[in-house]
């Protein structure tokens, strides 16, 4: 870049910072430009890295920050599905959890298939993908059902998609009812939306859990998923390495359910998690701890 193209672009950013602080349009430079999440806040460090890095790799050698940005654990954070899945939650959570999700750069928000249109609109240009659940939390509905929720919720704003699978096919020995389910869900979120596969762990052995890894492996997914959440259990180390061990080391797993701090997601990525779902995400982020009373905790 020559000297009058950079000085033309640093005016120009200065023009859109002095714009921002009048309460004009934001910055196309910014990524929750023209986001109902877009705030004038000075702290972009930690709510748009992928901006500032941007700007590193252009060739700034430092950037400033304000005070108060607070410290954020950015290796876990990035592989967070920020989930409320509650039936009960209201408009002004949902918007609360997007929020949250943009600050704190998360992978996505896990959130029911009615909430799917406001979440998108919200995250628009944030980098936080919306992720949405299938055939949830049961399973229990035929593949066709799921199939045309997938497209629904991808036609809405979808990015990822976390499928239940027929869990009383796998109980009984029907793999390829099983497969046939996941490959339903595959179709048609392709080419570019992400599938996971919720096995429920707990409601399975060990043989069933390496059986419904290898149906998802061959059925194209593209994670493995411990839990709901809603059942009698959620994810735990072991279950992880076991699912690993089966789908090798391309696929990706997510440990769901349970999942509460700090300690339990750097245990789950040890045994090979490359996502964790959670609702007690921030507190995971900042080190803390969540009560397994805590009522949103299962969720």
């Amino acid at each position: 870049m020559n000297t009058e193209a950079l000085v033309d672009k640093v005016c120009d950013e200065v023009i859109n910072a002095i714009r921002r602080q009048a309460g004009g349009k934001p910055s196309i430079f910014c990524p929750a430009a023209d986001s109902e999440l877009c705030l004038i806040c000075g702290k972009c460090v930690t709510r748009v890295p992928a901006a500032v890095n941007k700007i590193i790799s252009e060739g700034a050698c430092r950037i400033s920050s304000q005070p108060g940005i607070g410290k954020v654990d950015t290796s876990i954070a990035g592989m967070i599905d920020h989930t409320l899945l509650k039936a009960e939650a209201t408009e002004d959570q949902i918007r609360e959890l997007c929020r949250e999700a943009a600050e704190y750069r998360f992978a996505s928000v896990c959130i029911n298939p009615g909430w799917v249109e406001l979440s998108a609109r919200l995250l628009r240009r944030t980098g936080v993908k919306v992720c949405t659940v299938i055939g949830f939390p049961l399973g229990a509905t035929t593949s066709e059902t799921k199939a045309y929720e997938t497209r629904d919720t991808i036609g809405k704003g979808a990015a990822e998609v976390d499928m239940v699978i027929n869990i009383g096919a796998a109980k009984s020995g029907d793999w390829s009812r099983v497969k046939k389910d996941i490959q339903g869900v595959v179709r048609a979120s392709r080419p570019n939306v992400v599938v996971k596969v919720i096995l429920e762990t707990s409601l399975l052995t060990d043989e069933e859990k390496v059986r419904a890894c290898e149906m998802s492996r061959e059925a194209g997914a593209d994670f493995v998923k411990t839990s709901t959440g809603f059942s009698a259990g959620g994810a735990t180390a072991a279950d992880i390495a076991l699912m690993r061990k089966a789908v090798g080391p391309k696929m990706g797993i997510k440990a769901s359910g349970g999942v509460r701090d700090l300690e339990t997601a750097r245990e789950m990525v040890k045994a090979g998690a490359t996502r964790i779902g959670a609702s007690a995400s921030i507190k995971i982020v900042q080190g803390a701890s969540s009560s397994p009373g805590d009522p949103a905790s299962k969720y």
